[in-house]
């Protein structure tokens, strides 16, 4: 697990700056949903004391990005097909009137620095390889987490930072293609309708926008599968 954080330097760490590394980690999906999180080794690898890891790993419990069992340890959370759905719903609830309120406040300037990620997402697109696969996802909620601030609202800016991170961990178990990762066409067109300052343009190129993300999930129901059955074939 250590292994896929970045290596860190030489500093004093507290529990918000670790809690923010493992974060980024969870969301760039450089830690897949179900790694385990063992004290012992976040504290090595930050050099702190496992009373500083836990508050952490408590802090990203209490966003649902990890899952902390009793007598087991902490894992990457791992969502089921039905907090998947409602990750979605809500994003389906509150992205809409985001996005209209930021049609109200966008300035100029903040239409080109939107031009501007969808030039970095655009280039991304087209790269292969798990790294730019990383990326790109993570420029797809830069996206929506930018208009989110263009929107003025804090509460909801925090809000969507927790939506756009358990919509991340949705999208590594259950994506299909790379369609769960944002259409790059469809935030141009979400940024063409806010420039053109239409907010029912907007609002519904973003409901739009959200289902296109779901439908590439698949979230069907499974039952638990019996070993011999699966293994049938080859043993």
């Amino acid at each position: 697990m250590p292994s896929t954080l970045p290596q860190t330097p030489d500093q004093d760490f507290d529990a918000q700056s670790i809690r923010d590394a493992l974060r980024d980690a969870i969301v760039d999906r450089r830690l897949a949903p179900g790694t385990k999180l063992t004290e012992g080794d976040v504290g090595t690898l930050f050099k702190v004391s496992r009373t500083l890891v836990r508050a952490a790993l408590q802090a990203l419990s209490y966003e649902g990005l990890v899952t902390v069992e009793k007598n087991r340890g902490a894992f990457v959370a791992s969502p089921s097909p039905e907090e998947s759905r409602q990750i979605f719903a809500t994003r389906k609830l509150i992205e809409p009137g985001i996005v209209m309120e930021a049609c109200r406040l966008i300035a100029p300037s903040q239409i080109q620095l939107l031009r501007q990620l969808l030039l970095e997402e655009g280039r991304l697109t087209g790269e292969r390889g798990p790294t730019a696969r990383r990326a790109e996802i993570k420029a797809s909620g830069d996206f929506h987490l930018t208009i989110a601030q263009i929107a003025g609202n804090a509460i909801l800016l925090r809000f969507m930072e927790e939506l756009v991170a358990r919509s991340s961990l949705a999208i590594a178990v259950y994506g299909q293609s790379v369609v769960s990762s944002c259409g790059h066409s469809e935030h141009q067109a979400i940024v063409d309708a806010l420039e053109r300052r239409d907010a029912g343009a907007a609002a519904a190129l973003m409901v739009h926008h959200i289902d296109h993300i779901e439908a590439d999930l698949d979230l069907r129901e499974r039952d638990p599968t019996d070993l011999k059955n699966a293994l049938g074939a080859l043993v």
